[in-house]
């Protein structure tokens, strides 16, 4: 069977038929063969197993290239291709860019276009871009950023913003949008299980000590409370998975019903980072606003995973980071999303007529071009999401996205999220067989692990987590590290496996498996 035609048995069926052979280097390699968009992979420097090791700096990359020099190829890439056979052994296995992405190859280009451009013209930079450089001017490089990010997050170009962090932005957001009123006043969020036990994972009567969503959008969401005069245990309601770390849609929708006449904004991930289920963004935006609530999602783990549709989900606004699935970099500047119908503004007549517009926290930044210079006490706003700015961003940050985009605009959402159906599919099928093998062998003890993330296709991106059994987790992510292989853990005993399309493959997913029953013999 082909590689589209696992494709459309996901994307129809929830599920793939793959062969009796499929748990063999040979097969994978031919889905490797079949891939549309495996040149993608050759975009991005990867570890390597000799590079993980690396304890100190010595000028070089992990694909051959110097840092004090193109070593000879114009992008900065080494002669030999990253999927050369002579290279397959010793490059490493990135699992881990639903925490960090790798470094895009383009990055370099673009951070050096911008050094050149401020060290040749200075201050001009702002109004002036040089010719071949693949940047604009300052002052537009945070929309063309907005652009080029769009179709990532399926949304009209006006309605996105680069700017900030992450949770900067999500306090930025709910400044305008929770607007909490004596009757109204509660945040509806989730939490993510934190057992106590994990001594035997295949109970079902884990007690769980409920701790933290992603910590950050708590305290976010916890300060903004508070910064009302009101009482985060009267005001936030969480919303908590079952034994098996699952959030159903009809749970939530229920939630939403309980307290729709008390609530005025409901904040979920897209995806939720420790499980990697991804919830019915549509469905639930609908529901809510359905009850007069205000919706907003934090697409952390969703924004360039999986493929959204902002705009036409109606959602208020979302907000995410890009050095994930992005690839922008450790700690890179975010994306914001703003509804077109909260970012409209009413003009008057400038300088003397009142502009009206939704009330958010402003800054100079956000002021329309045509009078942001104009150092007047006016403030314009700039029409659709770019109002909601409030600083000069950083054009190093913007560079280092705009070079990771770069890599988006070589492909699209749907043919990644395709590819990624299939990687995640066979990675599960490979993992059923670890835990098959386990339970058969007949010793007695609890089985090793379990995968906790929903085996429904449209219920999860490219994460699969897996759950080992209490004691494991150190010895594995160990044994893992010293084959070359990077994939995320949470204690007490998650690791997060994450074979992200743009530059995994399925011999990567196979190899992987075969370092994982290592690690658990």
């Amino acid at each position: 069977m082909s590689f589209s035609s696992y494709v459309e048995q996901l994307r129809s069926e929830g599920q793939a038929k793959f062969p009796s052979n499929a748990n063999t280097a040979e097969f994978a390699r031919e889905l490797d063969s079949q891939d549309p968009i495996r040149h993608l992979r050759d975009e991005f420097i990867l570890p390597t197993k000799a590079s993980l090791k690396k304890k100190a700096l010595d000028g070089t990359l992990p694909d051959g290239s110097k840092l004090n020099g193109i070593n000879g190829h114009a992008n900065g890439t080494s002669a030999a291709s990253s999927t050369d056979d002579a290279n397959v052994s010793s490059t490493g296995i990135y699992f881990c860019g639903n925490s960090l992405g790798p470094q895009p190859k383009a990055l370099r280009r673009y951070l050096n276009a911008q050094l050149e451009t401020w060290g040749s013209i200075g201050v001009g930079g702002h109004f002036q871009n040089l010719e071949t450089s693949p940047l604009a001017c300052w002052q537009d490089l945070a929309e063309d950023c907005a652009i080029k990010s769009a179709a990532i997050v399926g949304a009209k170009p006006e309605e996105v913003v680069i700017m900030n962090t992450l949770t900067a932005n999500l306090h930025l957001l709910m400044a305008s949008f929770y607007r909490p009123t004596e009757k109204r006043h509660k945040i509806i969020l989730e939490w993510r299980p934190f057992p106590s036990d994990y001594g035997r994972i295949n109970k079902n009567d884990i007690r769980p000590v409920w701790e933290g969503t992603n910590k950050s959008n708590k305290y976010a969401i916890e300060s903004q409370i508070q910064w009302h005069n009101l009482d985060p245990s009267k005001s936030m309601i969480t919303i908590q998975p079952d034994a098996n770390f699952y959030i159903s849609t009809d749970l939530i929708l229920r939630t939403i019903d309980e307290h729709a006449d008390e609530t005025a904004l409901i904040l979920l991930p897209g995806i939720q980072y420790y499980s990697g289920q991804l919830f019915d963004i549509e469905r639930i935006t609908a529901h809510a606003q359905s009850k007069g609530i205000v919706v907003g999602w934090d697409l952390a783990h969703a924004a360039g995973n999986v493929e959204l549709r902002l705009h036409d989900w109606n959602v208020d606004f979302a907000a995410w980071c890009t050095y994930k699935y992005q690839n922008a970099g450790p700690g890179s500047i975010a994306g914001a999303f703003v509804h077109e119908r909260h970012g409209a503004v009413e003009r008057g007549e400038y300088p003397e007529g009142k502009a009206t517009y939704r009330p958010r926290l402003s800054g100079w930044y956000g002021g329309d071009k045509s009078v942001r210079f104009n150092m007047d006490n006016k403030f314009l706003p700039t029409a659709g999401a770019g109002g909601y700015q409030v600083s000069n961003p950083s054009a190093i940050d913007l560079a280092s996205l705009l070079a990771a985009l770069s890599v988006f605009e070589k492909t699209d959402m749907a043919t990644l999220r395709s590819k990624s159906l299939v990687l995640t599919a066979y990675a599960e099928l490979l993992l059923d067989g670890i835990i098959a093998d386990s339970l058969s062998g007949g010793d007695g003890e609890e089985q090793a692990l379990r995968v906790i993330t929903p085996r429904d296709p449209s219920e999860r991106g490219t994460q699969l987590s897996v759950l080992l059994r209490d004691g494991l987790l150190d010895k594995v992510s160990a044994s893992l590290t010293e084959e070359g292989i990077l994939c995320d853990k949470r204690k007490p005993g998650v690791i997060r496996v994450a074979p992200v399309p743009m530059y995994c493959t399925f011999d990567d997913v196979w190899r992987f498996m075969n370092a994982l029953r290592k690690a658990l013999a």
